[in-house]
């Protein structure tokens, strides 16, 4: 691998890591656009302070890092501010059914990772569709391994 703040070192790491960060931050946000505004801004942050990745083997948790940092920065922005929420936007919770569904409807399973708080949503995310171990989950949310 280049050495991080190289050219060539920015080009490899946004074809390598590119998509599973936009799928992390669409899975956090739950829009589109506000994907592609987080990774964006992911590899913004990760070009200016190359110089802080120490170990070129935790790229990829290190990326994952600066997304979520950056998400809940805007969280917080945004509950500061308040959050006009439009009825399109409402969710209407079904009952359960007695046996499971024979397919999984992805935007109703979207829609019910956003009924989850972050702190829950990103270990389900992490691991479930982004094949994170579960030590790499604790150490990118500072949080032990147990309670991943």
């Amino acid at each position: 691998m280049t050495p991080p703040g190289d050219r060539a070192w920015a080009e490899q790491i946004v074809a390598q890591h590119y998509q599973g960060l936009y799928r992390y931050a669409y899975r956090l946000s739950g829009s589109a656009t506000e994907a592609e505004d987080l990774t964006q801004e992911a590899f913004v942050k990760a070009l200016s302070h190359s110089q802080q990745l120490r170990d070129a083997e935790r790229t990829r948790a290190w990326l994952y890092s600066i997304l979520r940092h950056e998400y809940l920065q805007r969280c917080r922005a945004e509950q500061q501010r308040g959050r006009a929420v439009a009825l399109d936007e409402t969710v209407v919770v079904p009952e359960p059914d007695e046996e499971p569904p024979a397919y999984v409807d992805a935007e109703l399973l979207q829609r019910g990772l956003l009924l989850l708080p972050e702190e829950f949503r990103t270990p389900l995310i992490l691991a479930y569709w982004e094949d994170f171990r579960y030590r790499d989950i604790a150490e990118l949310m500072g949080i032990p391994v147990g309670t991943v």
